[in-house]
């Protein structure tokens, strides 16, 4: 007899959606619907071999696939074909922060690329930077929703692409920019021909996060906090594998954001059973969860939370200490982030911690 998955429970998926969230790690890039890729795909003649929901979704998303980061990596070269006109890049920022809040994700940092964006039609980082700013704020408006933006920049592109968006960054700090990211080929190229950019940016009042310890060692998580003063890390799931690192990083109360779906299907990870963010949780380190991509990944922050409880055992309580520590980390002025922590945790209060 063959044994049947069991059926998910509607009442608890209902609960864990009506749970209040924040995301402090989430592409724009890797955020994009299938059905906007389709109609955009058609109307304006990309050159993809996808012209419905399905060919799409095969093309531009992991679609189940597990511990490939080429094939990851890959989706990316093929979305970058689409950001051709200013009303196509507006109209995926401004349906990105629909999503979320359909999500219920309160509060919520969106960042992305400036030269992903740029690239194909050749626009100023600024422009670009400008319409996603616009966009935004306008569907944050209209679905309720608080939302701020992080620009990133590639370590495996020249420094001067990256002097150029940190310099954006810094210059549009009063448009809704809080932070400044690095990301890209972690295991080839170091961030450190970078570094001064982060200490200006720093000393400029930008948040400061960097992908580390997801493609290279516990050694990057190292770097970005002792060098450039990260106040937070992209991924670093292994930081577990160093436990002087991890020692660090709890002094110094540096947050992880953690994306367990992007993690598996990237191949850093084998299986969720063995994801370190149950380690790095017990080792007191300040974890938060986050959906890294929900387009490319095919989830969204209530499947990352169901993947947690159910892989790894975390409680509903679990959950709720790391929103809190998402709402601390949030790179807010200090009283905006006190008044979001005490909106969510007055919330969080009314959920149970079990279920």
């Amino acid at each position: 007899m063959i044994m049947q998955p069991p059926k998910p429970d509607p009442t608890r998926r209902d609960l864990l959606h009506r749970l209040p969230k924040v995301g402090l790690h989430r592409h724009l890039e890797g955020s994009l619907r299938l059905e906007t890729l389709v109609e955009i795909a058609q109307t304006d003649n990309i050159g993809v071999p996808a012209r419905t929901v399905t060919e799409m979704r095969a093309l531009v998303t992991m679609a189940n696939r597990r511990g490939d980061n080429h094939a990851y990596l890959q989706k990316f070269n093929t979305l970058r074909l689409f950001y051709r006109t200013p009303e196509i890049i507006h109209r995926f920022a401004y349906e990105a922060v629909a999503d979320a809040a359909a999500d219920n994700v309160r509060y919520l940092e969106l960042r992305f690329t400036p030269r992903a964006l740029a690239s194909v039609s050749g626009f100023p980082f600024e422009q670009v930077t400008d319409w996603v700013c616009d966009a935004v704020q306008r569907s944050a408006a209209d679905h309720n929703i608080m939302v701020r933006i992080i620009l990133s920049m590639n370590r495996h592109e020249a420094v001067s692409i990256g002097e150029k968006i940190a310099q954006v960054a810094v210059d549009r700090a009063g448009q809704g920019v809080v932070g400044l990211d690095i990301g890209g080929d972690e295991a080839s190229y170091s961030a450190r021909p970078f570094g001064p950019l982060f200490i200006h940016a720093k000393q400029s009042g930008l948040g400061i996060t960097m992908h580390a310890g997801e493609w290279s060692g516990a050694a990057s998580v190292r770097d970005a906090i002792e060098n450039w003063s990260a106040d937070r890390i992209g991924h670093g799931v292994r930081v577990v594998e160093d436990s002087e690192v991890a020692a660090l990083a709890r002094d110094r109360g540096v947050v992880f954001e953690v994306c367990p779906t992007s993690n598996l299907q990237s191949g850093v990870v084998p299986h969720i059973g063995v994801h370190p963010l149950r380690d790095m949780f017990y080792l007191g380190l300040k974890v938060t969860l986050n959906t890294d991509n929900t387009g490319v990944s095919g989830v969204t922050l209530t499947d990352e939370v169901a993947t947690v409880m159910d892989g790894l055992g975390f409680t509903l309580r679990d959950i709720k200490q790391m929103q809190r520590t998402s709402c601390q980390a949030a790179f807010l002025p200090e009283a905006e982030r006190a008044a979001l922590l005490q909106r969510i945790s007055a919330e969080l209060d009314e959920f149970p911690d079990e279920i």
